[in-house]
């Protein structure tokens, strides 16, 4: 075999030097286009340019400034005055294509007849009489720099000065000060991720959030339970006549999927519940971590719920600038206890605004319990959704929805004057995690559109996932309560101020809550779980990622993972949630 020859190709060197295309070599075409040189930070491949002047070594700044604009300065300016920052195109060189003027100009300069009047109360570094030089001065009177006494004090640390006090420039635009000094803060997720899970997908919520899957009304399949008749009385109540919020005797069950009798049939081949597919459709709204249970069985799919879960967890101002958080020592104002007392108010809430001697039998009893005196009012409606998108598939989500009492006058069994009851909650409005909500007891009566922005801000998941439950259930009402402790620093008593009315449409609209996105959603991650086999897997959705970059992540795990340890374990959630 013979080798091969390589033959270099000819290289132009340029006589005098110089970088870029020679004239002399130019083809004819590109003989009387100039070239234009690119800077540094034009992404072009170019990793080499030594005709480039070092214009950031020139400039009144360059030879060790000092000041603001120098390299020790506060102004974050580099040398020769030019702050950091993409250039534009061409700026590092000379540019071939830039206009000059044929005249010099350098003489030419513009002259300001117009006198300035003399600043009021001085303004210089002279002595006056009186206390200071004036008012607000940089150098001098209240507040002032160089004065001693009169109002103002030694170094300006008075009123007004120019280096501390009450409305002082002292700390302006000084963004990032000591952000050196703040940890970062590290949430646990909602469930220990094991080392042996297998991490199958990982899904932004960029992409979430531009699903879109349009569904038809759905079905009601069946209906079960006893539902109790709102008490309007409450509707009437106000920051002046108060009602203390009261602990029932009675219990109220929420099972997970997997343990509903009714929801493992044939119907469908995805069975979910209202509260795991709310989280699921507002799911780009969140902040802490939640985990979703997903066991494929066959051509079935179950989104099922750990006990005592995050799809039950009840967030307070989750949403907000700066939420609760959790910290070693626990206290009444960290994130878990407020779950759990806003888990505690909803249920009791929603247990107390109805009556007890009004109430309507759905056509079958309550699944879950039979002694039904000792069973809060609770409608459970299950409801076929369609979620195909084409006439070739069948896909048929079987979901139960919940339903708190109905309307005087209504009949609940055709599913006419159905009302879901919710609860917001008041801790603390000065401690830390309020999120600036103001004060209930001032401010509800008279500025309720003020407080209601801030709840929609501050938890705009938890509300959002209340709105899609509503519309889900097919109630026409939702009654807000607005909840807040008798004493700021007990968390066991707490009062009713206000009971608000909306319907669950208008209220998703208000809070910016798109269904067809979140049926999109959902019908991605049903896709996700039947493209692998069977198995059990769990959604989890990680709290800890850079806030624009929010993930979840579908992870593998073994069949016994998330088993009952015991099995008074449900009896001990239940009787949790109904104390």
């Amino acid at each position: 075999m013979t080798a091969r020859g390589f033959k270099l190709p000819p290289l132009q060197d340029n006589p005098d030097g110089s970088w870029g295309p020679s004239p002399a070599h130019l083809p004819a075409k590109f003989k009387d286009i100039p070239y234009a040189p690119y800077s540094k930070s034009d992404k072009l491949g170019r990793f080499a340019d030594w005709t480039e002047g070092d214009a950031r070594a020139t400039g009144p700044s360059a030879a060790g400034a000092t000041g603001p604009g120098g390299p020790g300065g506060r102004g974050g300016m580099r040398a020769g005055g030019r702050k950091d920052g993409p250039q534009a195109y061409g700026s590092g060189a000379s540019n071939a294509f830039s206009y000059f003027h044929v005249e010099d100009e350098a003489s030419f300069s513009l002259v300001d007849n117009k006198t300035s009047a003399p600043r009021r109360g001085g303004g210089g570094y002279g002595f006056q009489r009186g206390r200071g030089v004036g008012r607000g001065s940089m150098m001098g009177g209240r507040g002032g720099g160089n004065m001693r006494g009169g109002a103002g004090g030694a170094a300006g640390w008075g009123r007004g000065g120019q280096y501390g006090g009450r409305g002082s420039n002292r700390g302006m635009n000084r963004r990032g000060w000591k952000d050196w000094e703040k940890t970062s803060k590290v949430r646990e997720g909602s469930v220990v991720i094991d080392p042996t899970w297998r991490m199958l997908e990982e899904i932004d919520f960029l992409r979430l959030s531009k699903l879109r899957l349009e569904v038809e009304q759905p079905e009601t399949v069946e209906s079960y339970g006893r539902i109790y008749a709102y008490d309007k009385a409450y509707d009437r109540v106000t920051t002046r006549n108060e009602r203390p919020l009261v602990i029932p005797e009675k219990t109220r069950f929420n099972p997970s999927t997997s343990d509903d009798p009714f929801i493992q049939g044939e119907v469908a081949s995805i069975y979910a519940t209202d509260s795991i597919l709310s989280m699921l459709m507002c799911a780009p709204r969140s902040v802490f971590g939640w985990d979703i249970i997903a066991i494929r069985d066959g051509e079935n799919l179950i989104l099922d719920k750990r006990d005592g879960g995050s799809s039950d967890t009840i967030t307070v101002n989750e949403n907000a600038a700066d939420p609760p958080g959790d910290s070693e020592k626990e206290t009444l104002n960290s994130a878990t206890s407020l779950a759990l007392e806003a888990m505690f108010i909803n249920t009791n809430f929603a247990i107390q605004v109805v009556k007890d001697d009004t109430f309507s039998e759905l056509p079958n009893p309550n699944p879950f319990a039979e002694d039904v005196d000792q069973l809060a009012s609770a409608g459970y409606f299950y409801k076929l959704f369609d979620l195909s998108v084409n006439d070739e598939e069948e896909v048929k989500l079987l979901l139960r929805t919940e339903v708190d009492a109905y309307m005087p006058g209504s009949n609940p069994s055709k599913g006419e004057g159905l009302v879901t009851i919710k609860a917001l909650n008041e801790f603390d409005a000065k401690a830390p995690g309020a999120g600036g909500a103001p004060d209930w007891r001032t401010k509800l009566d008279s500025q309720r559109g003020a407080v209601v922005a801030t709840e929609m801000k501050n938890n705009s998941f938890k509300m959002g996932r209340w709105a899609v439950q509503s519309i889900l259930a097919g109630a026409e009402l939702m009654k807000l309560g607005y909840v807040s402790r008798a004493n700021t620093r007990d968390n066991s008593r707490h009062v009713i101020l206000s009971t608000a009315t909306m319907r669950p449409s208008e209220f998703a609209a208000q809070l910016n809550v798109s269904l067809m996105n979140g049926w999109g959603i959902v019908r991605t991650i049903v896709d996700l779980c039947f493209k692998h086999p069977e198995g059990k897997y769990v959604l989890i959705k990680d709290p800890n990622k850079a806030s624009n970059e929010p993930v979840i992540r579908l992870y593998a795990v073994p069949h016994d993972a998330f088993a009952k340890d015991e099995e008074g374990e449900d009896d001990m959630v239940y009787e949790e949630d109904g104390e």
